[in-house]
């Protein structure tokens, strides 16, 4: 099932947003203040080309300070406005019985989006 899900999600998009998330990672890798943010986004594309059978799940053990301040700043620059995103298009493709396991992967990834310092994909 979750073969059949990866396929139809790359056809009808993952693939681009994928494409989307690596160019924003490479450009954002471009700069050195950029990296960390850029590898989050290598972390979301990755999860976003295959999304079905994994889960996010936040990371055990502490942290650190520094991803907190991290996902402020991400949130600030557009985290917020992505995570908005991957929810109206969950509630959208929710409308439908056939959406309903697409929409609750936008789920997945708008909690990815919102906040992705401290957390793992498994």
């Amino acid at each position: 099932m979750n073969l059949i899900g990866n396929l139809i999600w790359l056809i009808f998009g993952g693939f681009i947003t994928c494409i989307e998330y690596l160019v924003s990672g490479l450009l954002l890798c471009l700069t050195i203040i950029g990296i960390p943010f850029g590898l989050q986004c290598f972390k979301i594309a990755f999860f976003t080309l295959l999304p079905f059978g994994r889960q996010v799940r936040d990371v055990p053990g502490p942290t650190g300070c520094i991803a907190t301040v991290f996902n402020i700043i991400w949130i600030f620059c557009g985290g917020i406005w992505i995570a908005l995103t991957h929810l109206f298009f969950g509630l959208l493709l929710c409308v439908t019985i056939v959406g309903i396991p697409f929409g609750l992967q936008h789920f997945k990834l708008m909690s990815l989006t919102f906040a992705p310092f401290g957390k793992e994909i498994y």
